[in-house]
């Protein structure tokens, strides 16, 4: 089969790679993958929802979080949801053009430029946020250093300023693949059939809120043996004190005690949603070490002890 799968571009930025990894992955399975870039994300959501191939968004980082607009983009489409997660490692190198001048300004998308915070202070560069990483080479200014892939250099013909700039080592970004939800349909069935191991992601909207409430809806996982490695809220657009709750959990939506929190949280009259359904991936639970921890803790009453 010959899929299009849409990503954002230009040619070399970090989602390019995840979707160079997905093409690959798709191929030993016999489709033949084309890469189309995007100029942004939405214009991946508006080609997956009127079916004209897949697409791939970032979804979270490991040192900056979920890319939240992306989250709102997934939330609000009305045809695709997530069918496959893969990890991309993230190392920025910082670049510059040949003919540079006194540089004080540093370009990047906002997470890499979050991402590298040290770099740029140490060098006293101003912010100039960009729409991806490698737009940020491909217009680099000579006064500007660009943030980006190790490959932005010989893509883009720029001297390596310094390598692997960003503030920690380990990083990666996780991105969703999309695809229109008579398709994820279809792939849940062959997943259930051979009963292979899931995870979930879901949106919940409680429609009454006061005190309890997120409070009686983590029972709900809780009292059904789920467990949730995810949680967080985002605001609904333009209704101020209302939210919607973006849960990631270890099970299938055909899952018998998936199942019953569906039906439980249909019966309090709340909104759910399936935003993406995948192979289970492999992560270790681990206790969060004394060194984690910031330097000071809470003072409970918050006076003077």
């Amino acid at each position: 089969m010959l899929m299009r799968l849409y990503y954002l571009g230009p040619h070399g930025s970090f989602t390019h790679q995840a979707a160079q990894a997905a093409a690959q992955q798709y191929s030993k399975n016999g489709d033949s993958v084309e890469l189309s870039a995007c100029a942004n994300e939405r214009e991946i959501v508006t080609h997956v929802e009127a079916g004209d191939g897949w697409g791939i968004l970032a979804w979270e980082n490991n040192v900056e979080g979920y890319i939240a607009q992306n989250l709102d983009r997934l939330i609000d489409a009305h045809n695709i949801a997530g069918i496959d997660r893969l990890s991309v490692n993230v190392e920025f190198d910082a670049f510059v053009r040949e003919d540079h001048a006194q540089l004080t300004e540093v370009s990047a998308h906002p997470h890499g430029l979050a991402q590298c915070t040290q770099f740029i202070a140490d060098n006293q560069l101003r912010l100039v946020p960009a729409q991806s990483n490698t737009a940020a080479c491909e217009n680099l200014q000579p006064h500007q250093i660009a943030l980006g892939p190790q490959n932005s250099g010989e893509l883009y013909g720029l001297e390596t300023y310094k390598r692997a700039v960003q503030d920690y080592s380990g990083a990666h970004t996780d991105f969703l693949v999309l695809a229109p939800r008579e398709a994820v349909v279809e792939r849940n069935r062959l997943r259930c059939a051979s009963k292979a191991s899931c995870e979930s992601i879901i949106t919940v909207i409680p429609l009454f809120t006061g005190p309890g409430v997120v409070a009686n809806l983590l029972d709900v996982f809780r009292d059904n043996g789920l467990n949730m490695t995810s949680l967080i809220s985002r605001p609904i657009k333009a209704a101020d004190g209302t939210y919607s709750f973006v849960i990631t959990l270890d099970a299938a939506p055909w899952d018998a005690n998936m199942q019953a929190v569906f039906r439980e949280i249909e019966e309090h009259g709340d909104w759910v949603k399936i935003l993406a359904v995948y192979e289970q991936r492999d992560i270790a639970h681990v206790p969060v070490a004394q060194w984690n921890l910031p330097q000071v803790g809470i003072n409970p009453m918050l006076v003077e002890e």
